[in-house]
């Protein structure tokens, strides 16, 4: 049986659910019903930064999320310092989705890049 303690909260996460349970736990805090279009949108954002980060980015390095007034943001870094580019799916490289889906569902998308990585911050309505 392990016995590890969890890892702290303010630690990346390192995967994807680890993430979408952290976005949960804030959404149900402020009130926002979890079978809801919004909470929905929510986590699939949350998923695609944190998948990127990890499948593209060398991992997540940092992240953070937090809800002020009906606007969640999403904050993670990662270790690639190559923007995220849409690109079209085949069938050798299926994919290709998330970066244009978290444009389109987030109200506000910034991309800061550094000599030893990125951080990709969006902004999503709540109401």
């Amino acid at each position: 049986m392990n016995m590890d303690p969890p890892p702290p909260s303010d630690a990346p996460p390192g995967s994807a659910a680890a993430a979408r349970a952290r976005v949960r736990e804030l959404l149900l805090i402020a009130g926002v019903s979890l079978d809801s279009v919004i909470a929905a949108d929510a986590l699939l954002v949350t998923s695609e930064l944190v998948t990127n980060a990890i499948r593209h980015g060398d991992g997540v390095i940092a992240f953070r999320a937090d809800i002020t007034g009906d606007v969640l943001r999403l904050s993670i870094a990662d270790a690639n310092p190559c923007p995220p580019a849409a690109r079209t799916g085949t069938v050798d490289h299926p994919g290709g989705y998330g970066w244009p889906l978290i444009q389109r569902l987030a109200v506000h998308v910034d991309c800061s890049t550094r000599a030893d990585g990125k951080t990709i911050t969006t902004a999503l309505r709540l109401s």
